[in-house]
């Protein structure tokens, strides 16, 4: 069962879509649209956290309020990087994840390591 979260940083909310395991993260990999960004912790275990951008919108039109609140989702959702005061977060459309055959359920690689974008947050709890 795939999780669905409001986002209220902006308006109109957006909702965010998260697999809470590597089965789930491994679904939203197969099934995901163009328009879906993908947010992931670096180097990291953690949940993958896709926001659906609307028709016409592009990676530079998402606020920074919503790359935080994406990347508090996949950090609190990550059993090491939770215990991490600082981690880096890693975004890019969900065209570009690539997945082979020898990779792990849930792992993905890129097709174009220049499309994947990087937030260094300094993440507290609320």
């Amino acid at each position: 069962m795939v999780y669905y979260f409001t986002s209220n940083v902006v308006a109109p909310p957006v909702i965010l879509f998260m697999g809470i395991d590597k089965y789930e993260n491994e679904d939203l990999i197969k099934w995901g649209w163009p328009e879906d960004v993908w947010f992931h912790v670096d180097k990291v275990s953690s949940a993958h956290v896709y926001l659906r951008l609307n028709k016409g919108q592009t990676l530079d039109d998402v606020p920074t309020a919503v790359i935080e609140d994406a990347a508090q989702l996949v950090k609190a959702n990550s059993i090491n990087g939770n215990k991490m005061n600082d981690v880096d977060v890693v975004y890019t459309m969900w065209n570009n994840l690539k997945k082979t055959d020898g990779m792990e359920v849930g792992q993905v690689g890129f097709f174009k390591d220049k499309e994947v974008c990087s937030k260094y947050i300094n993440l507290k709890f609320i």
